[in-house]
């Protein structure tokens, strides 16, 4: 059992709830426009918020698969730039952190 077998856990369970939203998300962007110009007004605004949304739970999604990714090949927890140790409090805080703390920018 891998030293990270509960942030694995924990990594996932996210990634199932962000996969969800992203899904309504989505089914509400599919929805036709209404036949009053103002209110396709009111739907094009709302869609647009909703698309902004949606682009910020995609790029989460990636970097938890990359998290999740690191922790199958054995890199999780190690920094990108120095290659110490991150920290078990940073990892805490930031599941999908690629750099210890004093690495980060």
């Amino acid at each position: 059992m891998s030293e990270y077998e509960a942030m694995r856990a924990r990594l996932e369970d996210r990634l199932q709830n962000l996969l969800e939203r992203a899904e309504e998300i989505e089914d509400d962007l599919r929805h036709p426009l209404d036949a009053d110009s103002s209110e396709q007004a009111v739907d094009l605004a709302d869609d647009e918020a909703l698309e902004g949304v949606d682009d910020v739970l995609r790029n989460e999604v990636s970097q938890i698969r990359m998290a999740l990714l690191r922790i199958e090949n054995g890199t999780y927890g190690t920094c990108a730039k120095c290659g110490k140790q991150i920290s078990e409090a940073r990892l805490e805080a930031r599941p999908i952190a690629t750099r210890c703390i004093d690495c980060a920018d």
